[in-house]
């Protein structure tokens, strides 16, 4: 009908607004952010973009969700407000007839959703912790500066100090570095050159033509020792990453029948977002009712107060499933139904406009015949 492709193509131009402006705020404020880290030495500057294509990836889903509630809700609620509802209304068009187009609307929306959740997050996830543990097997390389003394590593509180760098090769030259054993003994290490390094999960630092001198502070008997090569181990990484350690890397097939709560509780989530956005469409139909008399935007604090609990209720009970408290069922089906309860029984009580809202409900309850 005409109604429905003149209403889903006004959701499709409403949706790419909302979903560009709502993204271009995400990612302005997250930029923002990671700059910031970048310019205090936290974060390498070559790495902000991808990382901020990652965070993005990684939070599509959701705000695919909010995109196809609030077009849905602010479309319908235009209509209220014009007077357009209230014009198809009489011409014998039920408030229930206007869920056919809005699931065609969302039904996409969720599709893209399960694509994303089920199957590339899980992927984008674990391509993204490889990245950030090389960001971290880089770090040293990438916050060398000349002239001044760095810490190396996070334990026996090495110094160093590099006078020149080659950001190109990674060669250090004049190297000082400082450091204290278990023991109370203090080494000082000269090289003419250095360079960090990764063999075997271990990052290195190589050095080349240097002295060693060990001792005991305020005593005489420091050791002096020449060396053409010497390796010193600042950490031991284990391998890049490893799936089974990070529940949102796990593709989706390993998840089904797991007795694992935490995979379960991942799974329940992965399959929720498609649900909801398909249930939030639908509870928008009710709660965009808008009386142009009154000129109270009462809906839209509805509609917020529905989202806030919808999405609070699911992140409850993720939590609820990845503790063991409850199983996977328990979990996933008692939020999904008692949303769809609630929006079908507000669709009944605005089926029901020229009654008060008390007596609508009641009669919604008996569930009487508008």
């Amino acid at each position: 009908m005409i109604y429905r492709q003149n209403f889903i193509k006004e959701l499709t131009f409403a949706a790419v607004g909302i979903f560009a402006v709502v993204l271009a705020v995400l990612v302005s404020t997250q930029a923002v952010n990671l700059l910031g880290r970048a310019a205090d030495g936290r974060v390498a500057v070559d790495a902000v973009a991808a990382l901020i294509g990652f965070w993005t990836l990684g939070m599509t889903p959701l705000l695919l969700v909010l995109t196809a509630y609030i077009s849905t809700l602010a479309v319908l609620t235009r209509f209220w407000r014009d007077s357009e509802m209230s014009v198809w209304l009489s011409c014998g068009l039920s408030l229930k007839q206007w869920l056919r187009p809005v699931l065609a609307f969302a039904l996409p929306f969720a599709v893209l959703i399960a694509v994303m959740q089920l199957s590339v997050l899980p992927w984008a996830e674990l391509r993204s912790r490889e990245f950030a543990e090389l960001l971290k097997q880089k770090q040293e390389l990438s916050l060398v500066e000349e002239g001044e003394f760095r810490t190396l590593g996070k334990r026996n509180g090495r110094v160093y100090f590099v006078e020149t760098f080659n950001t190109e090769s990674g060669v250090m030259k004049n190297l000082f570095l400082r450091e204290q054993d278990s023991k109370g003994r203090e080494n000082v290490v000269f090289a003419k050159e250095g360079r960090f390094a990764l063999n075997d999960h271990k990052r290195t630092l190589e050095l080349t033509q240097g002295y060693r001198y060990s001792g005991i502070p305020g005593e005489a008997d420091y050791n002096r020792v020449g060396f053409e090569r010497l390796s010193l181990v600042i950490s031991t990484t284990p391998k890049i990453i490893n799936p089974i350690d990070h529940r949102r890397t796990i593709p989706t097939a390993r998840l089904i029948g797991s007795d694992n709560p935490q995979y379960r509780a991942e799974l329940m989530w992965r399959v929720s977002l498609p649900l909801a956005a398909l249930i939030l469409a639908v509870l928008a139909v009710p709660l965009s009712y808008y009386n142009p008399r009154t000129g109270h935007t009462y809906n839209i604090l509805f509609a917020i107060g529905f989202f806030l609990i919808y999405q609070n209720g699911l992140t409850f009970l993720r939590n609820a499933i990845e503790n063991g408290k409850i199983g996977f069922w328990a979990g996933l089906l008692p939020p999904h139904l008692a949303m769809l309860a609630a929006a079908f029984l507000l669709l009944r009580i605005r089926s029901m406009p020229a009654q008060p809202f008390g007596q609508a409900l009641k009669a919604a309850l008996k569930g009487s015949k508008p």
